[in-house]
């Protein structure tokens, strides 16, 4: 059968292989979910947890809430447990799992009670789930519990049913991402007897729950929901499964339904009797439809048809599936998708095809009856108007423009020409070659009823000028009437395959141009960094692609809700009152609204939500001025396409804005932090010396004599001295960061400049030997004789710090290449080879022997700052010759004067 070849060529679905892949990395979640609290969830979690630490994993409570429980308290005794973080929060102090310290632990399983919990304002995360999320991406395996109206699909289904509305949720992808789900169920009767037995809630809060929540009703749904929820990740698991082994369906573990939608005027019909049949069978279904060459060709009133009933597929909760079929008979295309989503039933309509539609083009109703297997088959009759009525809308024709039948008759009358010529030659016999020629010709360049009518007026052609007796439309041998009528069997067939292969390059071709576009516009998004070219791109990629006028639409602020328009093509910056509020709408429901949609219908665009994994990050609007609907199902699967990948870009450009505003933040944090120490250190110290001698002078000194109160004096001025450098390099930063700095530089003597500094920083160098060597010739330097002389003193008073108090410094000084070198060398013990450019960052400091000197850690960032600003560069390096670090300036030489050229 040809059903058994295919399933030979079958293969599994990457993205099938591709979850199973995921499930094999590190960090496997299991969610313990119940009905409703008390159901005994961490009670059941703590039991497996005990069993698993048993057999020698390293178990460690994240978290576990007992709620005075004693059973709970008891069965989480010998555990190891991470210690809560205090968060003060209002004026009182809220326990948060201390989501650092467990990822410190290294645990191999992590016990984290309550997914749907929220975090207390300041946690990293905002709520457990995403602390939950961060644990398994590091290779950790979480156990965790859920109650069902915690789900967020689930939400409005529980509020309706008990009346209460929980504003703790979690999304639904992360229980889909669940390697294993528990459910933990008990009957209504017996949880309501936990209750009341105050095993659950205190006696006074037990007796309102029982009157409200916990009724037998409400928990008799409320057990149904968590059972099905479960029951449809299992049945997602099983078709994963089967996809990635490349199984051929169906395997009847649960039924699933799928209904099969044309052109025709009672597909809306169709639709609502396969909800109806997947209402009863309780089971999932999806709504096809299947493009093929005729649907190219339909009219615009049939594709709406189409889009229309797949829209009615969607609200009525059915998976709207729309697939180019690959010129296979339809009935192989569909049983190909059934087989692969492990469909259990096919609903198709009763056809209202003649017996020769049939047999020319196939029946697709009785392909599939034939080749189904065990899958089942359910032809429906059409309901709604009559059978009058619907031989009123017949099928779609395709339109045959008068010119192509034209060039049709040409290129007959021109192979007629050609056999003429050809006939002395050739003979009679091969003279129905250069017809079918013409035919198939006519067939590839404008399809199937030009063809046609290029068969019937070759075979008239052939009949009247070639076949005895000539010029008439007698045939007088019966071989050439058996020839004839193979001739118009061949180029029919010949033709009709021609027209179709045709069709479907045709389609290939469109199809290829799209998806070259598409790879364009991502190749373009992925060069893009800026937001604002992130959306020109995109409304303007959309509008050539769809002929629409598009606009975006992104919240004003992050983390606000209120949005304006980013982008336009043609550029537009304001809407209507009805466009807003259906933009707000789809914005914060994730879903269509506008023109077209179920919600807001009178807004003058269609509004669509751009969105990504975590919701939805803008809207994108469409309107044109064709009247109907907006976009055929091809149009708007191009537009979410489209819309995906400028959804990725956007958070891609978002997702840097936080790194870099994060790393800014870290930086700030660091250099605050320095800051403090540092003033706590370099202005605390220098004040209590001077505190301390001036208060010893006050106090005693008529017990003092000359030298102590001098030497208490020299404290004074050395610290005072001190803490003036320190307020000098917090201004001297403060105009450099501030771009406030405006050198004022010319010409001067490298030596003058260092003889000034070496008579201001002696105080600073005390007892340590000066060597200075400058080469004799040197030129003048380009530089700003205050700047220069800071950066030259704070390179002396680095040198100071890092140089035995008996050792040597040296300025040396010399001319390269019309540049002037001037360098600091001190004998300490030199710079670690990894933080010789470090050494230049503001606060930063070396460590010697397991401390640090004192010091504000800007003197080095100054002296750069200030180099830099004259158009030099500052350098650091370690001696060659001996230990100790060299500090090099380049400067640029001054040109020489008019009067000193001889």
């Amino acid at each position: 059968m040809p059903d058994n070849r295919r399933e030979g060529d079958k293969r599994p679905s990457p993205e099938a292989l591709l979850q199973a892949a995921k499930r094999e990395q590190p960090g496997h979640l299991k969610i313990f979910l119940g009905a409703a609290p008390g159901v005994g969830k961490t009670y059941e979690m703590l039991s497996e947890a005990r069993a698993e630490r048993e057999a020698g994993r390293r178990v460690v409570v994240g978290i576990v809430e007992t709620h005075g429980r004693k059973e709970t308290e008891a069965l989480a005794q010998g555990f190891e447990v991470v210690p809560r973080k205090q968060v003060p929060y209002k004026g009182r102090t809220i326990e948060e799992m201390d989501l650092d310290a467990l990822i410190a632990s290294r645990p191999e399983l992590a016990l984290v009670d309550e997914l749907a919990h929220s975090n207390a304002p300041g946690s990293r995360h905002p709520k457990r789930y995403l602390d939950v999320e961060e644990l398994l991406s590091l290779g950790v395996d979480v156990w965790t519990t859920i109650n069902i109206q915690h789900i967020e699909s689930l939400n409005d289904i529980v509020a309706r049913i008990t009346r209460v509305r929980v504003q703790e949720t979690v999304p639904d992808s992360i229980i889909d991402r669940a390697d294993d789900v528990e459910v933990v169920d008990i009957t209504a009767d017996d949880l309501i007897r936990r209750l009341k037995d105050g095993k659950i809630y205190l006696p006074e809060t037990a007796e309102r729950a029982t009157a409200n929540y916990f009724s037998s009703g409400n928990l008799t749904a409320l057990r149904e929901l968590a059972l099905r929820r479960t029951a449809q990740r299992v049945d997602a698991q099983l078709l994963s499964h089967m996809q990635a082994n490349a199984i051929a369906g169906p395997w009847a573990a649960g039924e699933r339904v799928m209904v099969c939608l044309g052109e025709r005027a009672q597909v809306a019909g169709l639709v609502r009797s396969a909800k109806r049949a997947a209402d009863r069978l309780h089971a999932p279904w999806i709504a096809l439809h299947l493009e093929t060459p005729r649907t190219s060709q339909a009219s615009e009133e049939a594709r709406d048809r189409v889009a229309e009933a797949l829209r009615l597929a969607e609200r009525l909760g059915g998976e709207p599936v729309t697939l180019p079929s690959d010129g296979r008979r339809l009935a192989d295309d569909i049983l190909d998708l059934a087989r692969e989503r492990n469909v259990t039933h096919i609903v198709v309509g009763k056809t209202r095809r003649s017996r020769w539609f049939e047999i020319w083009n196939g029946s697709v109703v009785r392909d599939l009856i034939a080749h189904a297997g065990a899958i089942d088959v359910h032809v429906l009759s059409e309901e709604g108007p009559s059978a009058s009525s619907t031989k009123s809308a017949p099928a779609p024709r395709a339109t045959v423009a008068p010119a192509s039948i034209l060039v049709a008759l040409t290129a007959v009358a021109a192979a007629l020409g050609v056999g003429k010529l050809l006939q002395p030659v050739i003979g009679i016999e091969a003279i129905d070659l250069v017809f079918l020629t013409a035919v198939v010709g006519v067939a590839m360049r404008y399809g199937l009823w030009p063809s046609l009518a290029a068969v019937l007026a070759a075979s008239l052609c052939y009949n009247f000028f070639f076949l005895p007796p000539t010029y008439t439309f007698t045939i007088a041998d019966p071989t050439n009437v058996a020839s004839l009528a193979f001739f118009v069997i061949v180029t029919l067939l010949v033709s009709n395959l021609t027209a179709r292969v045709r069709a479907q390059a045709v389609t290939a071709r469109n199809r290829a141009r799209t998806t070259e576009a598409l790879y364009s516009f991502s190749r373009k998004l992925a060069g893009v960094v800026v937001l604002d070219d992130v959306l020109w791109a995109t409304a303007f990629q959309i509008a050539s692609m769809l002929d629409v006028r598009v606009v975006l639409l992104l919240p004003a602020d992050r983390g606000t809700r209120t949005l304006e328009v980013r982008a336009g093509y043609p550029p537009e910056d304001r809407l209507d009152a009805a466009d807003l509020a259906a933009a707000k709408w789809t914005y914060e429901n994730d879903r269509p609204a506008g023109r077209g949609a179920d919600t807001l219908p009178g807004a003058k665009r269609l509004f669509l939500p751009i969105r990504t994994g975590r919701g939805a990050v803008g809207v994108v609007g469409l309107d044109c001025d064709r009247p109907g609907p907006l976009l055929t199902p091809e149009q708007r699967r191009l537009v979410d396409a489209l819309t995906d990948q400028a959804a990725v870009a956007i958070e891609r450009v978002n997702l840097v804005e936080d790194v870099e505003s994060a790393k800014r933040a870290a930086e700030t944090d660091r250099l605050r932090q320095a800051l403090l120490t540092s003033i706590s250190h370099d202005l605390r110290t220098p004040l209590a010396s001077i505190m301390g001698a001036s208060t010893t002078l006050r106090d005693f000194r008529s017990a003092l004599d000359e030298p102590a109160q001098a030497d208490l004096l020299a404290t004074i001025q050395d610290e005072s001295e001190r803490l003036n450098r320190f307020i000098s390099n917090l201004l001297d930063m403060t105009r450099l960061e501030s771009g406030a700095l405006t050198p004022n530089v010319g010409p001067h003597d490298v030596s003058d400049i260092v003889g000034a500094v070496l008579k201001r920083a002696a105080r600073v160098l005390g007892t340590r030997r000066i060597e200075v060597a400058l080469a004799p010739d040197l030129p003048m330097v380009s530089v700003d004789p205050v700047l220069m002389d800071q950066a030259l003193f704070n390179l002396l008073d680095n040198a100071a710090k890092y140089t035995p108090a008996d050792a040597t410094v040296t300025i040396k000084a010399r001319a390269r290449s019309g540049e002037v070198l001037v360098q600091v060398l001190d004998n300490g013990s030199g710079l670690p080879a990894e933080e010789l450019e470090r050494v230049f960052d503001k606060f930063f400091r070396v460590t010697k022997a397991d401390r640090v000197l004192a010091g504000t850690g800007l003197g080095l960032a100054i002296a750069r700052g200030f180099v830099e600003a004259m158009g030099g560069r500052l350098t650091a390096a370690n001696r060659q010759d001996r230990s100790g670090a060299v500090f090099t300036i380049t400067l640029v030489a001054a040109p020489p004067r008019k009067d000193d050229t001889p």
